[in-house]
């Protein structure tokens, strides 16, 4: 019978089972991800924000660290990886539907198709390799729609 930290790390890696999605699971989360910072009380350039993307980041080192196996270095059921990735493409954004959408629509498309030098984190060992990724794509997310926010809005 597992543990209790096992049942935690395979909750939160898996976004509490959206990563058993039959279809896209990764597209699945993104989208819950951003449901769940729309509806959260939290603002785009709030401590709290913050706070849960360094948190979460961390934590999912090592909640994504408890479902490799050696045959599987990056299972596509761990997606707590798209939720921190989505959440930080949000950061200083306004939580709004175009906004959110264009968030949401570009993060998916960076964590796809991994321009350079996001790729490069994918190579990062275990648990974090799984993180870091869609960390650099939420970063590189966050400079490219705040670039067009502040310039053109």
């Amino acid at each position: 019978m597992p543990n209790i930290l096992s049942r935690v790390g395979w909750g939160l890696s898996t976004g509490l089972g959206l990563g058993l999605a039959p279809f896209a699971p990764a597209t699945v989360a993104s989208l819950a991800a951003v449901l769940i910072y729309r509806f959260s009380p939290l603002e785009e350039d709030s401590a709290g924000l913050f706070l849960l993307c360094g948190l979460g980041f961390l934590a999912g080192i090592w909640a994504c660290q408890t479902l490799i196996t050696d045959q599987d270095h990056d299972p596509s059921r761990a997606v707590w990886d798209e939720f921190i990735g989505l959440w930080v493409t949000c950061l200083f954004l306004p939580k709004t539907l175009p906004w959110l959408a264009a968030a949401f629509v570009l993060f998916r498309v960076l964590d796809i198709l991994k321009p350079w030098p996001i790729r490069r984190f994918e190579r990062l060992p275990g648990g974090l390799g799984i993180m870091a990724d869609d960390l650099a794509a939420g970063a590189v997310g966050a400079v490219g729609l705040n670039l067009v926010y502040r310039l053109f809005f």
